[in-house]
């Protein structure tokens, strides 16, 4: 009988390998089992790194029809490299919406000291066009004229001989100001006509930029049309919160703060070891029975 005692310990020893292996491998550090899968999830999924690629679409949502105007600050203070992050900003926003003529439309007005439309609101009616636009813009170098720039935009670049829709099309008028500086003029009556005429204003500080003149531009309520990044490097985490402001319906989830992928992960990879572990059983299962008939009849 000892005999049969050290055969059947012999054939459930490669089960019992692999349980002991397996709770290890869930008793030893789920979490760390939980994050290794969640970051290999998103790096499969991730897309590479976006830059200025005008070529390159990536619709993230339904966009509500829109008429968008982005002012920004090219003053002095703003350097080429941090100039080029803004354009980058813009194009990643404009890679979120649904342009066209019967969508959203689209102008910049590019200010320092004096102010400049680039292109109006009539002008690019798809994302590739847009985007070779943006692209070519150039900083004018000097000056903050924040209210210039805004009265400009919602006298002339607002207006339906600029592209704009009639009021009748209930159409929502948008602009974007982007600015690292105090402003060297007034903004507060400027802001308040541009509102008044049905502008939604949001207003996106960089650096030194001067927070009461943001809340003074911005729509209200406040704390969901005024933004402040601490560097131009990091303007474009920005966009995803536009994408939510500025979105119907969205199609991508962005984050995964419940880690939602990495327990799908974690409970499938725990399945299949399961699995293994109920086909070796019933292996071992079935050569103890032939063992016990061999041993009976002997």
């Amino acid at each position: 009988m000892k005999a049969f005692h050290w055969i059947l310990l012999y054939c459930a020893a490669p089960l019992l390998s692999d349980v002991q292996g397996t709770y290890h491998l869930m008793a030893g550090d789920p979490e760390l089992m939980a994050a290794q899968s969640y970051a290999q999830t998103r790096n499969n999924g991730r897309p590479p790194l976006r830059t200025l690629n005008p070529a390159k679409t990536d619709s993230q949502c339904r966009s509500r029809s829109l008429d968008l105007v982005f002012i920004i600050d090219s003053s002095r203070s703003v350097r080429r490299g941090e100039f080029e992050k803004v354009k980058i900003f813009l194009a990643n926003i404009v890679d979120t919406l649904e342009v066209g003529s019967d969508s959203t439309r689209v102008a910049v007005v590019n200010y320092a000291s004096t102010v400049k439309t680039e292109f109006l609101l009539k002008d690019y009616f798809s994302k590739l066009d847009l985007k070779k636009a943006i692209s070519r813009i150039e900083p004018l170098a000097t000056g903050t004229m924040t209210g210039l720039a805004i009265k400009t935009a919602a006298n002339e670049a607002f207006t339906e001989q600029s592209g704009a829709r009639p009021r009748s099309r209930n159409i929502s008028k948008v602009a974007i100001i982007v600015t690292d500086g105090r402003p060297q003029d007034q903004v507060e009556e400027v802001s308040a006509a541009a509102r008044g005429k049905g502008i939604e204003i949001y207003a996106v500080g960089v650096d030194r930029a001067d927070m009461r003149s943001l809340q003074l531009m911005a729509s209200t309520p406040l704390e969901d049309h005024v933004f402040y990044v601490e560097t131009y490097g990091v303007i474009e985490k920005l966009t995803s919160k536009f994408r939510e402001t500025l979105c119907e319906v969205k199609v991508e989830v962005v984050e995964d703060p419940c880690k939602c992928e990495a327990r799908l992960a974690f409970q499938k990879q725990t399945q299949a070891a399961i699995q293994q572990l109920a086909a070796k059983l019933a292996d071992v299962t079935g050569r103890i029975e032939r063992l016990e008939n061999t041993v009976g009849r002997a």
